[in-house]
C-alpha cells in the first residue's frame, strides 16, 4: 500500500490532533500529565515534537479519547485476494458494454 505521508509528517499530525483533544476538554497539558501519568516533559516535547514513546502515546489517548478507534483500525483485514493469481484473474476481466437498443 502507497503512503502519502512521511512518517514525520504523521507523527506532527499525531501530536497535533492529540493537542487538539486537549485544548477541547479543557485540559492544560500539566492536567494531562496527571491524569494520564505521563511525565509534563515527555507531552511538551510530544506537542512540539510529535516525539513519544508508544505506552505514553496510549496513556494519552486514554484520557482524550481514541485508544479503542486506534486499536479497532489495526485490525488486520481479510484481502479480497488469495494469491497474485486472483489478482491477476479479475484485471483481465473486461466487461462488454452494448449500445442501447432504439
Amino acid at each position: 500500500m502507497i503512503s502519502l505521508i512521511s512518517p514525520s509528517k504523521a507523527q506532527q499530525k499525531i501530536a497535533a490532533n492529540i493537542r487538539e483533544r486537549r485544548l477541547l476538554l479543557e485540559l492544560t497539558q500539566e492536567g494531562l500529565a496527571e491524569r494520564s501519568g505521563v511525565p509534563l516533559a515527555t507531552l511538551r516535547k510530544f506537542e512540539q515534537k510529535g516525539m513519544i514513546s508508544l505506552e505514553s502515546l496510549l496513556k494519552l489517548l486514554l484520557v482524550v479519547g481514541g485508544l479503542e478507534e486506534i486499536v479497532n483500525t489495526l485490525k488486520p483485514q481479510k484481502s479480497k485476494y488469495a494469491s497474485i493469481d486472483d489478482v491477476l484473474k479479475e484485471r483481465n476481466q473486461v466487461e462488454r458494454k452494448r449500445g442501447r437498443k432504439k
